[in-house]
């Protein structure tokens, strides 16, 4: 279990123009005012949980053993979803249960998982739409100051997953999807160099390259700059995932893609 320290990080679908943000640090800062505060992202499309797990997943893990990650992406505000702290052996996390935390919990040891239940870690407000200032603040900043992960509820072992859907094997072409599109346009896939060892092991046989709908990418290139201008092409990035991009473009404007849509290694 890690120890509490005063280092908090953000992922919201919030934006940076209206009162939410700042309603949130006041909160935490206004029960631990030592707490330091990482601003990891407000500009997860609305509603975009499946990309929020992603963006989490591709950052947590270099944040000092202690972090607390809160991570309001938060469709079901205000109805009977729960909220949840999830413990690990390295930091905590505090979200709604609607799958958000997929990948984290996918990854991390000695999971925990507890419904956020005790009312000492909520505000009293007149709504029930604002649950990132109203819940998940509070409880984080009590986190840092030394609460206990059992002060918070109960256990849960049946917490909300994604479908995640992993690359498969279909004959002789291995089928993926695109599970995020960054700022420069660029979409990455869920297809790791796991998956092409997988691919070379069925098939015996090189990748040549992706396709993506009528759209076909041959071969794989070492970095940006190795594309041609225009057109897309397809590496893989520094997480370890095959990225679709087009060189000083946006790959998903040229190739009109979107979240989910279908890879397939060739």
């Amino acid at each position: 279990m890690p120890s509490a320290i005063s280092l908090v990080t953000l992922v919201t679908d919030f934006g940076d123009v209206d009162y939410f943000v700042p309603s949130m640090k006041g909160v935490m800062l206004g029960i631990n005012s030592q707490i330091r505060i990482v601003d990891l992202t407000h500009r997860i499309p609305a509603h975009g949980v499946e990309q929020a797990a992603f963006f989490l997943k591709s950052c947590y893990q270099y944040f000092p053993d202690g972090t607390v990650h809160v991570v309001v992406v938060d469709p079901g505000v205000g109805s009977s979803r729960r909220a949840i702290l999830a413990s690990t052996s390295r930091h905590f996390f505090l979200a709604p249960d609607n799958g958000v935390l997929s990948y984290v919990l996918q990854e991390e040891t000695s999971v925990e998982v507890r419904s956020i239940e005790n009312k000492q870690y909520r505000l009293d407000s007149a709504g029930a739409t604002f649950d990132g200032r109203d819940l998940f603040a509070p409880s984080a900043a009590w986190l840092t100051k030394g609460q206990v992960p059992g002060s918070y509820g109960r256990l849960i072992h049946d917490y909300v997953t994604l479908p995640l859907d992993p690359p498969r094997m279909q004959q002789q072409t291995l089928h993926g999807r695109i599970v995020y599109v960054d700022h420069f346009g660029n979409a990455m896939t869920n297809i790791t160099m796991a998956d092409i060892e997988t691919f070379r092991s069925v098939t015996k046989k090189e990748y040549s390259g992706l396709k993506i709908g009528d759209v076909v990418i041959k071969g794989i290139k070492n970095h940006y700059g190795e594309g041609a201008m225009g057109l897309p092409e397809a590496l893989i990035n520094s997480n370890g995932h095959i990225e679709i991009f087009v060189k000083q473009g946006r790959a998903v404007d040229r190739c009109e893609l979107h979240i989910g849509q279908t890879v397939e290694l060739i």
